[in-house]
Formats: structure tokens, C-alpha cells, sequence
């Protein structure tokens, strides 16, 4: 096979890979202003656990949980491929992409409504007087809160990831895919889960403590759970990838990647 379509299976594996990246790691970002219940959502009634002195354990989780699991394992995809250097550059792509989005929703909201548009929107369904502009900037500017503070976690919570995947990757060698990935995924999302909290609901959102503590520990509860979970997926996209590179580009890659300090 020639040099040019070697490098452009490598080029086109990238852009795939950052493709869903990025996807996941924006949405993720823009949806999670919204806390929602679990149980309720599976027709079943809130666990009522206390925790931490005065705090009732639901599993109450940022709409944005359910897809940052498959980030963090595209990530660690990128990391066997592509190395340090890899991940790297899509961190800062991402965290210039998602920077980007921030200030087009605030320079959104500070556009000012058209009469009409208010009026259309005056009332809800039930009758009730609506102002949809304020409804607009409520749930926008909490997810800015989520954005502003998830960059703070998604940069943490990357490095941490690749440093504890090459770690573990020097011990097991090509071996046992699932410990290395899994187990950096775990670490980073421990960091990520309370950063992420803490900076958008207790320093910016006037939640107290025990709130952030127990949702956070929801939260990583769900992402310890849907990583283990997730594991075999982890095999399925190793078997695709490689079949698509290639036995000999594939092996290259990942040493290139292993060797990347």
C-alpha cells in the first residue's frame, strides 16, 4: 500500500475520531444546565438516601453526564492511536471550539427580542403569562456557567487522563486495553464529576456543599458504572480501527503512540 493512502487513512481515522469528539464534548456542554432524575425518568420514585449529614442522595445528574463517558473513551481511542501529542491537539481545538459557543450564546442574549416574538410567546400552554426572553437567558446563562466550569474540568480531566493512561500503558504494554483505559477514564472523571460542580453550582450557582458533594458523587457513580459498562466498546472500536489501517499501520501507530512523552 503507498505512503499517500496510508497517510490519509491515518489523516481520515483523526478527523473521524475528533469528529466525535468535539460533538459529544459541545452538546454535552449545552445541555448540561439541565439536572434530571434517573428513577423518575425509569418510572420509579427518588431513593431518598441521606448523605452527608443533611443532604437526600437521588440520582439526580447533569443532562450533560450522559454523553461525557463517550469523550473520555474517544480520548483514551486517541491516546493508543496518536499519543499525547494526539489528544493534546484535540483538547485545545475543543476548548477553542466550546470558547467559541460561549460567546455566541451570550452575544445571543444580549440581543435585544423583537416585539412579536414576545407577544407570539406571551403565554404558556396553560394561560399563564411567559416571557420567553427571560426563559431564553435563564437557560442560557446557566449553561454558560456549565460551559465556563467544564472547560476548567474538561482540561483538568484530559491531562489527568492521558498522564494515568501512559502510566498504566507502561506497565501492561499492548496487553489489556480494557485496564489502561478504563482505569485512566475512571481516575479523570473522579476529578472531573466534582470540578465541573463546584466551579458552576457552588462558587457561581448558590449551591451549598452537601448538594455538590452529593450529586457529584451521583454523577460519578453514573460514569463509573457506564465506563465499566462501556469497556467492550473499547475492543469493538480497536478491532474496526485496525481493520481499517491495516495490521502494519496500525502497529505503527500505536508505537509511535506508546513512545510519544
Amino acid at each position: 500500500m503507498s505512503k499517500s493512502i496510508l497517510k490519509s487513512k491515518k489523516t481520515n481515522l483523526f478527523i473521524i475520531l475528533s469528529g466525535i469528539f468535539i460533538t459529544n464534548a459541545l452538546i454535552a456542554e449545552l445541555i448540561g444546565g439541565k439536572i434530571f432524575s434517573v428513577e423518575k425518568t425509569f418510572g420509579y420514585d427518588p431513593l431518598d438516601v441521606t448523605l452527608f449529614n443533611d443532604f437526600l442522595l437521588q440520582f439526580n445528574l447533569t443532562a450533560g453526564v450522559v454523553l461525557w463517558p463517550v469523550v473520555f473513551i474517544t480520548t483514551d481511542i486517541i491516546n493508543e492511536y496518536y499519543g499525547k501529542k494526539g489528544v493534546r491537539r484535540i483538547t485545545f481545538i475543543t476548548v477553542g471550539l466550546i470558547s467559541y459557543a460561549f460567546l455566541t450564546i451570550y452575544m445571543a442574549m444580549k440581543l435585544a427580542p423583537a416585539d412579536f416574538w414576545l407577544s407570539v410567546f406571551e403565554t404558556d400552554a396553560n394561560g399563564n403569562p411567559f416571557d420567553i426572553d427571560y426563559a431564553f437567558e435563564m437557560v442560557l446563562s446557566q449553561g454558560l456557567n456549565i460551559i465556563f466550569a467544564s472547560l476548567v474540568a474538561f482540561v483538568i480531566g484530559q491531562f489527568v487522563d492521558v498522564y494515568v493512561f501512559h502510566k498504566l500503558r507502561k506497565v501492561t504494554g499492548k496487553n489489556k486495553i480494557w485496564l489502561r483505559a478504563t482505569g485512566s477514564t475512571l481516575v479523570s472523571q473522579l476529578i472531573d464529576s466534582f470540578v465541573v460542580l463546584v466551579v458552576a453550582f457552588y462558587f457561581l450557582g448558590g449551591w451549598s456543599l452537601s448538594q455538590v458533594l452529593a450529586v457529584g458523587t451521583t454523577n460519578y457513580i453514573y460514569k463509573f458504572l457506564i465506563a465499566v459498562a462501556l469497556t467492550p466498546l473499547l475492543y469493538v472500536a480497536h478491532y474496526l480501527i485496525d481493520g481499517y489501517l491495516g495490521k502494519e499501520l496500525s502497529e505503527e501507530l500505536m508505537a509511535e503512540a506508546s513512545n510519544d512523552n
